[in-house]
């Protein structure tokens, strides 16, 4: 049976992955495709941190650059602008929450982590900022390698391959032998699902996840009401927690150690379950 590492250096902190965790979603932009708009304002983010938090969430993933398929571009300015008031005032008012940033460039990389974040989520693998693979070294945190193809204004067009699997499982190969050759030690592997993918490609990825433990990574999985899910099942992405739920329970079944979510109860819940069926 393929083996993954089961553990994250947190800043000196071990975060145990033996039993898959659960990543809350907090998105702080205006045009996201499920929850824009909703928590941008400070107070509003402070709430759902604590609602997460209650449900079960270990980590917080927060967004200040949309990257849903289309989005607007933004400046280095904006997201840092919308990013460090809540990032600061959430490290202030939950002091061990583990928070991840989900930002491509090195800058706000760095200037996150100095404010005292701990994980970084670069959706581009380093392809739009040269210097993120040698930041993410120099600041010593994990780095959740995500695989795309473009840009979110350009990636749909791109979602073309001879085999889906086979091509990510080079790109993360290559990928992570570039990060461990400059010291990187906690990598997570996240196949970008929506990302320069077509709802075939999704579910072929989904389907053959358990190939990606070659690599002895932990994998995430961020599937939560998107477009395989909705497009399916013929509904809206409001109408989608249930597809969410049975998605993220095949991706746990096949080795997911992090599910990244926008409904912490129902990602905890999952996990639970399948936990309990992996000790018979």
């Amino acid at each position: 049976m393929l083996q993954q590492k089961t553990s994250l250096n947190v800043k000196g902190r071990l975060i145990d992955l033996s039993v898959p965790q659960v990543m809350g979603i907090l998105n702080i932009t205006p045009d996201s495709f499920f929850d824009g708009g909703q928590h941008n304002a400070l107070d509003a983010a402070l709430k759902r941190t604590s609602e997460m938090l209650e449900e079960g969430a270990e980590m917080i993933d927060i967004g200040a650059y949309s990257s849903r398929p289309g989005a607007a571009d933004i400046s280095l300015q904006e997201e840092t602008d919308r990013l460090l008031p809540v990032l600061q005032t959430l490290i202030r008012e939950f002091p061990d929450l583990v928070i991840s940033i989900d930002t491509f460039r090195s800058e706000v990389a760095r200037m996150a982590v100095a404010e005292g974040a701990h994980i970084i989520n670069d959706i581009s693998g380093g392809e739009l900022d040269a210097e993120m693979f040698r930041t993410v070294a120099e600041l010593r945190v994990p780095y959740i390698l995500m695989h795309m193809k473009g840009t979110p204004q350009t990636m749909q067009q791109q979602a073309r391959y001879g085999n889906v699997v086979n091509e990510v499982l080079d790109y993360f190969a290559e990928k992570t032998g570039q990060l461990t050759g400059l010291g990187v030690k906690d990598i997570i592997l996240d196949p970008g699902f929506g990302f320069a993918k077509t709802t075939e490609h999704n579910f072929h990825l989904l389907d053959k996840l358990e190939t990606f433990k070659i690599l002895d990574f932990p994998l995430l999985a961020g599937m939560s009401r998107k477009g395989m899910i909705w497009k399916t099942l013929e509904i809206t992405p409001h109408e989608a927690l249930n597809g969410t739920t049975v998605v993220n329970t095949i991706a746990l079944m096949k080795g997911a150690r992090i599910l990244r979510v926008h409904d912490v109860k129902a990602a905890v819940e999952a996990v639970k379950i399948v936990s309990r069926l992996n000790r018979q």
